[in-house]
């Protein structure tokens, strides 16, 4: 088995801070900004960040649907960090600054591939796919937390 690794990044014009608490929203930002590839969304425990235990189905092909039961933990400043007692998947979502008013978010998701050819494709076209569905997530958030110009 190889570790398969995904990262998606994209500056957004708000300030870090700002950005941070969005994404740490699981009650009410986060289920906003996710992309159609998300399902049967639901806060089990918390809420907002560390502590938090969150419920999807993530669909990342037409036939492959990942049952996530992620626990959140901040282990630094700035980290957000989503385990899924379900498989070994971890998604981890940093944001620092990028000049001001400015913040630059990256998601990166991890897992022990398949073995074998299977594995081959995973490592060759998963990263991939979950970048543009990770891609639509910061979109999305982009657009919750950009303030328009005066």
């Amino acid at each position: 088995m190889a570790q398969v690794e995904a990262v998606t990044e994209r500056v957004v014009a708000a300030k870090p801070d700002e950005v941070f608490d969005a994404l740490a929203d699981y009650e009410g930002t986060r289920p906003k900004i996710l992309s159609e590839h998300f399902s049967e969304y639901e806060v089990r425990e918390g809420g907002d960040g560390e502590g938090t235990l969150v419920h999807w189905k993530l669909q990342a092909t037409s036939k492959r649907i990942r049952d996530c039961l992620l626990e959140v933990s901040e282990p630094t400043d700035g980290e957000l960090v989503e385990k899924d007692r379900n498989s070994s998947m971890v998604t981890t979502w940093t944001v620092t600054p990028a000049g001001e008013g400015r913040s630059r978010v990256v998601v990166s998701t991890v897992w022990n591939g398949a073995g074998g050819i299977g594995g081959f494709f995973e490592k060759t076209f998963a990263p991939k796919g979950l970048g543009r569905i990770y891609g639509a997530v910061l979109d999305n958030l982009a657009r919750e937390v950009e303030k328009p110009a005066a």
